[in-house]
């Protein structure tokens, strides 16, 4: 009866090395090493200016610098001549074509934003969408968008379908 108490919910599952417990693991010799303990006095090795030498900026707290600076002379990204210009009130179009309309839209269909969006054609939020004029068409759709081109406005007239600005 005894031998039943000491087994009883001990056995290892199938396959398991023996004598393997959670309490018994450990990382790989070597793997690890102890972290760097410094300013705790001359037997660590670390005491006193705790590795940071003797004076200067460095050996003080808070010192640090900023990632572009070059030791006072004048940095590259000042260096470097800025030209060309950038306009603010620049707006991105995500770009569908027609030939990918022709594919994922039925006869009759509605393309708008939220369609598309649906269809995965047009995945990241921009300003506004664009259809242009890749490919051909053969189903009349109704095509919302913010722009279209004048070659895709054409084949879309000559297919049946309609065009709506947003």
């Amino acid at each position: 009866m005894a031998a039943e108490k000491k087994t009883a919910g001990k056995a290892a599952p199938e396959g398991a090395p023996r004598g393997l417990k959670l309490n018994s693991l450990r990382p790989a010799a070597g793997s690890t090493r102890n972290r760097k303990r410094v300013g705790r006095g001359p037997g660590s090795g670390n005491g006193k200016t705790a590795g940071r030498g003797h004076k200067g900026f460095w050996s003080r707290s808070g010192s640090s610098m900023n990632p572009g600076f070059e030791g006072g002379q004048m940095p590259l990204h000042r260096r470097v001549p800025k030209r060309g210009f950038t306009n603010i009130f620049h707006k991105e179009y995500s770009v569908v074509n027609l030939d990918q309309l022709e594919a994922r839209f039925e006869k009759d269909a509605t393309v708008d934003p939220q369609a598309l969006t649906a269809s995965r054609l047009v995945r990241r939020k921009k300003d506004s969408i664009k259809i242009l004029g890749r490919g051909e068409l053969t189903k009349a759709l109704q095509v919302k968008a913010h722009r279209v081109s004048a070659a895709a406005r054409k084949k879309i007239e000559a297919a049946g379908g309609k065009i709506e600005l947003l």
